[in-house]
């Protein structure tokens, strides 16, 4: 297939395709973005729910070394977003992102779809570890029961903030580009605070050893973690669907990821340090919440504990809760587009409809619950990243491909996909080893994802072959013709 011929154009994400007041922070500005909104919305892209998600897995996985974890995820997702940049800056007619630049410099629709499906697999897979981390925040303040009825309370909270955000875009409520933009500064500032007075509680006001992690770094467990935790460092490739909104969309792209990944990993670092520093015991008993703990510790000698808690806890709630919102509405866009070029079943949703179509987003919604409920925070969080650990090595053997055809430092894409192969085989072989059913579920989902890809991609192919086979093992005269028409010896 030609690349100029069915090219998908992932840009159908973008704001002059989406309806006033959408969930872009683009959305409400009036303009085109600068560089200081093109930052925003990396950084909300990662820094959103994915700390609160992400850092208790890693942290069971890691223990203090954590903060190594989190710098060699951000190191890989930086080969990437180079890689995206300069495929982005060799011609106008290849910008998009990870689909466009299948199609445009492989040529291959299938392969395009497969990524595509990938990404939406991705989306969908953070959807419900936002959910679930959602879940485990809301249950742990102390007016909210463990269970309801016989039922845990978890996975119920869960549904009913899917089901909340569903409805929200469903009806078209969702913030202006303003708020958006608010909210992302509101959650780095309260991360940030809270590590800077984590640490200066524990180096001064109530000293104890802060523990970096230098002594578990000669190991392979911060790349396992790494890899666990590359879902937390994704969302500055929503800046690719927003190109028609941004201002010298190329040049700012490359200028805002370079400012916001490495601006991620400082937060996530600093907000690891001071939680293993402040909350040992809860790193280890109850990790997915530490956060929230080592937040009540600073309080504590002023009997403030229980405020501190709460802070972290509702800061949690506003994060992962405007990430999936967020996630569900980018994600419903995507898969409008999808459908739009075939690549999806015209079942998900109309895309000739204005906004994105109802049936897409209830379906992204029952797969996103369905996920929430039936895995666990860790297999949800591996799938995730698992999906972008793929799209983003593809991309990145793209760029080493196409190394010759513009400035390009082979080196950079180069690592990137060591990186990726590297995560994911060591992904796998942590979660073999230390986790084998959670490995059992990310693998048969991962089996069912290929083949269902397959199945859709190659159906043509595969109609093809079985009428093939059936007119060659059918003896004519004795059964039933292909297109189910009576035989002359049935007559």
């Amino acid at each position: 297939m030609s690349p100029s011929k069915g090219k998908y154009d992932d840009r159908s994400l973008s704001n002059s395709n989406q309806p006033e007041g959408g969930g872009s922070p683009s959305q409400g500005m009036g303009g085109e973005l600068g560089l200081v909104e093109a930052t925003s919305i990396a950084l909300g892209g990662m820094i959103g729910g994915g700390i609160y998600a992400v850092l208790g897995v890693v942290v069971g996985i890691t223990g203090p070394t954590v903060s190594l974890a989190f710098v060699l995820a951000g190191i890989v997702a930086g080969c990437a977003a180079y890689s995206y940049n300069a495929l982005n800056g060799l011609d106008g007619s290849n910008q998009g992102g990870s689909v466009t630049f299948v199609q445009s410099f492989v040529g291959n629709s299938t392969a395009a779809g497969m990524v595509g499906w990938t990404l939406l697999v991705g989306y969908v897979g953070s959807m419900a570890m936002y959910a679930f981390a959602f879940g485990e925040f809301a249950v742990g303040l102390a007016w909210v029961p463990d269970t309801i009825g016989a039922i845990p309370a978890r996975p119920l909270v869960s549904l009913g903030a899917i089901a909340g955000f569903l409805g929200l875009n469903l009806v078209g409520a969702r913030a202006t580009g303003v708020v958006e933009n608010a909210l992302v500064a509101v959650k780095i500032l309260v991360l940030l605070a809270f590590a800077i007075a984590g640490l200066v509680f524990a180096g001064i006001l109530e000293p104890r050893p802060i523990d970096l992690g230098i002594d578990g770094a000669v190991s392979l467990e911060p790349i396992m973690a790494a890899a666990i935790s590359f879902v937390a460092f994704q969302g500055w490739q929503l800046l690719f669907y927003d190109q028609e909104s941004i201002e010298d969309a190329v040049g700012t792209i490359r200028q805002a990821t370079a400012i916001a990944i490495p601006v991620a990993v400082a937060v996530y670092v600093l907000v690891a340090i001071a939680t293993v520093t402040l909350a040992p015991q809860a790193i280890t008993e109850n990790p997915h919440t530490a956060l929230a703990t080592a937040a009540g510790e600073i309080l504590a000698p002023w009997g403030l504990a229980w405020l501190g808690a709460l802070a972290i806890s509702l800061s949690a709630l506003v994060s992962t809760g405007s990430a999936i919102n967020a996630t569900l509405f980018s994600g419903g866009y995507f898969a409008k587009g999808m459908v739009n070029d075939e690549l999806l079943p015209d079942r998900v949703g109309d895309p000739s409809v204005d906004g994105v179509p109802s049936r897409t987003l209830l379906v992204l919604a029952v797969l996103t619950g369905t996920l929430t409920v039936i895995g666990t925070l860790d297999a949800i969080t591996a799938f995730a990243s698992l999906s972008f650990i793929v799209v983003f090595g593809i991309v990145s053997a793209i760029a080493v491909s196409h190394r010759e055809q513009a400035a390009i430092t082979a080196s950079i894409p180069a690592a990137g996909v060591l990186g990726t192969a590297g995560f994911l085989v060591l992904m796998l072989y942590h979660l073999y080893t230390a986790e084998f059913g959670t490995f059992v579920s990310v693998i048969v989902l991962a089996v069912l994802v290929v083949i269902v890809e397959l199945l859709y991609f190659e159906r043509a192919a595969i109609e093809s072959e079985i009428e093939q086979f059936e007119a060659v093992v059918l003896p004519s005269g004795d059964a039933t013709a292909a297109d189910g028409s009576a035989t002359d010896s049935e007559e």
